[in-house]
């Protein structure tokens, strides 16, 4: 095992540690173990150069716009994925929400970060419809301009991404609050959507890029959300399925089983969507 898998799974948490109690209860079938076996080497290919890259007055340009929009207000971020256990900002509190009128899927095809051009794999984005249960971050307040742009530089690497940001209302304990999300945006017709989760579970189970594997991802999705009290039933359901997936490839036969036509034929028909690490 390379010194950056072992670096890289040395942060997986367990399902059955301390730090977890919620998760405790229910023991995930797609373990660090299952999880290691997906990761392998993969090299940056670099941004798609068919996408325009985001440049410092990019991102501080779109900033400065948010803040504007916030009118003074605390600045919340709405996190469902891997926000949640990634957010690589400051934050100063943070509380459980809903977002009603959304859902998070697996629909947004990459073949870099998680995935490679010859494995593409499937991060997660919120499309319309449904509810989101998730966790919201206020953001400090004493450098909000840089705290706006770490969290763009984290969720966007191309121009084309910048209709995914967007504010949302979502509901709390506490009460109503109007938060920055990341959805589907334009790239909407790029997507991958209303895929069965069998199929998901098989792009997933074999998809890995440079920093990591989609089942990694998903592992550290699922646990994180158990461990604050969100009971994602889809998550629970497609984990399960991943992990059966990962024993199929790496078990006693252990020739990978190619991806079914039409699954094939669907993401080889949608270009990939450049993000940084989606949420």
């Amino acid at each position: 095992m390379s010194a950056r898998k072992r670096a890289s799974m040395s942060e997986i948490p367990s399902a059955s540690s301390p730090a977890s109690p919620r998760a405790k209860q229910r023991r995930m079938s797609l373990t660090p173990e299952l999880v290691a076996l997906c990761y392998r080497e993969e090299a940056d290919p670099g941004l798609n150069p068919r996408f325009t890259p985001m440049e410092d007055e990019d991102y501080r340009a779109l900033a400065l716009k948010l803040d504007a929009q916030s009118g003074g207000a605390p600045l919340w971020v709405f996190a469902y994925g891997s926000l949640i256990w990634k957010p690589e900002f400051c934050s100063v509190e943070s509380r459980r929400a809903t977002a009603y009128g959304w859902h998070r899927a697996f629909s947004l095809k990459i073949d870099r970060w998680r995935g490679s051009r010859e494995a593409p794999g499937l991060m997660m984005a919120l499309e319309p419809g449904g509810r989101c249960d998730g966790v919201i971050y206020r953001l400090e307040e004493g450098d909000r301009i840089a705290q706006i742009e770490r969290l763009l530089r984290r969720e966007l690497s191309s121009r084309e991404t910048i209709s995914t940001v967007r504010w949302m209302p979502v509901r709390t304990p506490e009460g109503p609050v109007n938060v920055l999300g990341f959805w589907l945006g334009s790239t909407g017709h790029d997507a991958v959507s209303r895929l069965p989760l069998e199929e998901v579970a098989r792009i997933l189970a074999r998809a890995c890029g440079h920093v990591g594997s989609c089942a990694e991802y998903l592992y550290n999705t699922v646990l994180h959300l158990e461990a604050v009290g969100i009971h994602d039933r889809n998550l629970w359901r497609l984990q399960a399925l991943v992990a059966d997936e990962i024993r199929r490839l790496h078990g006693d036969h252990p020739a990978p089983q190619a991806l079914g036509g039409e699954t094939k034929a669907k993401l080889d028909a949608v270009p990939v969507v450049k993000v940084t690490d989606p949420v």
